[in-house]
């Protein structure tokens, strides 16, 4: 088993969850500073971007889960802040870094959806990178399995098998799983923003099709998922959905809170058909005339500059 501090300083301790999410997020910057710098946009300003995102999804990520699990929180509230213990929502860290690169890149009179398109492949990325820090702290895992699933059927090496061994049961590493398919999203992305047909704003969507797609049926296999009980047709519909899965993985895991659905694969439907459904209306209602390799400029036609950081 890791040890999930990495050193101490004195009385500080050093996770590695910490300094995943860190290496995560240098990782996803480099890439978007490298693509930004084709449209003539610098470095600082998605910088500055980081700086703000960063914070913002981070809380927003914390209070998603413990919004939805207030009941575990609610008689400790000095927890709430420990989110070295884990307990943090992809999609709450989502709605949080969206609203904060909204009002950051409308205030240097930028298009949103010119600069989400280059954060795109910085967001899989980094999503890609940062669930490891699950691995270290052996959670967000799926339902047992046999140790020969994990050896001869995935053939994974050592160390992975043996952390993936907590309390002498072994589990699903979906954590990995959705490593592998954000790095196969990547390389989509890449591919994507190279093609003529692409428009403004629409790698962007390809990012969240792809991820909740992946995310809706590797969360099925997860036994910490934020749940609720709602109609049974719903709960129906969605396993129904899900049950190809049990083919290659076998059954569901567990629900832990006692609902019959859960939030991350309703998120993730529900993402799906929103931006299939924006992809669509924008093309037909012409405001998607811009494509992703047409120059980015200063909404009222001003072209990307050097002073893109300054307020």
């Amino acid at each position: 088993m890791l040890n999930p501090v990495a050193f101490k300083l004195g009385p500080i301790s050093v996770h590695w969850y910490g300094i995943i999410l860190g290496t995560a997020a240098l990782i996803g910057l480099l890439l978007v500073i490298r693509e930004g710098k084709r449209f003539k946009l610098q470095p600082e300003f998605f910088m500055d971007l980081l700086l703000i995102g960063v914070p913002s999804a981070i809380v927003a990520a914390r209070i998603y889960y413990v919004a939805f699990q207030w009941e575990n929180y609610k008689n400790n509230l000095g927890e709430i802040i420990a989110i070295w213990h884990g307990g943090i929502a992809i999609y709450g860290a989502l709605i949080g870094a969206i609203i904060a690169a909204l009002i950051y890149v409308r205030r240097k009179g930028y298009s949103f959806w010119r600069i989400a398109d280059i954060c795109a492949p910085g967001l899989i990325v980094g999503q890609m990178i940062g669930r490891w820090g699950n691995f270290v702290n052996q959670e967000a895992h799926g339902g047992p399995v046999g140790e020969s699933f994990l050896r001869n059927t995935l053939h994974l090496p050592d160390w992975i098998v043996n952390q993936m061994n907590i309390e002498g049961i072994f589990y699903h590493p979906t954590f990995l799983y959705e490593s592998v398919w954000n790095f196969v999203g990547l390389l989509l992305l890449f591919w994507l923003r190279r093609r003529p047909f692409l428009r403004a704003g629409e790698l962007f969507m390809s990012y969240f099709i792809w991820y909740s797609l992946g995310r809706f049926f590797i969360e099925g296999l997860r036994t910490d998922s934020l749940d609720f009980t709602g109609p049974a047709w719903l709960a129906s519909l969605l396993n129904g959905l899900w049950s190809p899965m049990s083919l290659l993985f076998g059954e569901a895991g567990t629900m832990t809170y006692g609902g019959n659905i859960r939030i991350s694969q309703l998120l993730a439907v529900l993402i799906i058909i929103a931006a299939i459904i924006i992809i669509v209306l924008r093309r037909r209602m012409g405001y998607a005339k811009t494509k992703y390799s047409d120059p980015i400029e200063k909404i009222g036609g001003a072209p990307a500059s050097a002073n893109t950081s300054q307020s």
